[in-house]
């Protein structure tokens, strides 16, 4: 957060960047501002009860102007997350606290900023879930969807290898 203007927090796994993200969203509008708050989850980070909580108070409430976007890759830590703690189904639980619930590619970068322009005007009357389905590790082939990369960096060769396959990808 420091090095990246706009981050005002980085929260890491523990699932408190939503609640982070929803204080952001009452101070702007305490302060009379019509900024737009995002916050990134990891699909592993709603197995937090954390998440659940804000995402309850946020729905009810109505919390303006709060954009939150799934990295939907259906893997964490320790395995898929179906096998660790099933989140399912995502989109009538977000919907059942009051979100407005939108899906879209999170790899098609024109689909995503289509996806956000609408959540922001969606979000001017409550908060708003894009579940962006992404692959983790796309475009390289020893390392995408295999959870063993989760926490893990490529050495040298590695890295030179899988810059290869993304550069020969575009």
């Amino acid at each position: 957060m420091l090095k990246t203007p706009g981050v005002d927090i980085s929260s890491g796994s523990l699932g408190q960047g939503l609640s982070a993200g929803i204080g952001m969203a009452l101070g702007g509008k305490a302060q009379g501002k019509n900024f737009y708050v995002y916050v990134i989850l990891g699909d592993g980070e709603l197995q937090e009860g954390q998440v659940w909580e804000a995402a309850m108070y946020a729905g009810f409430h109505q919390i303006r102007r709060l954009i939150a976007i799934v990295d939907y890759n259906k893997l964490q830590l320790t395995g898929r997350t179906a096998e660790v703690l099933n989140p399912e189904p995502l989109t009538p639980k977000w919907r059942s606290f009051g979100w407005e619930t939108l899906e879209c590619d999170g790899h098609k970068v024109a689909e995503l900023a289509e996806t956000i322009d609408r959540a922001k005007r969606l979000s001017k009357t409550r908060p708003v879930i894009i579940l962006a389905h992404t692959i983790k590790g796309c475009g390289i082939s020893f390392i995408a969807d295999k959870v063993e990369w989760h926490a893990k960096a490529p050495n040298p060769e590695e890295l030179k290898k899988a810059l290869a396959e993304l550069e020969t990808e575009e």
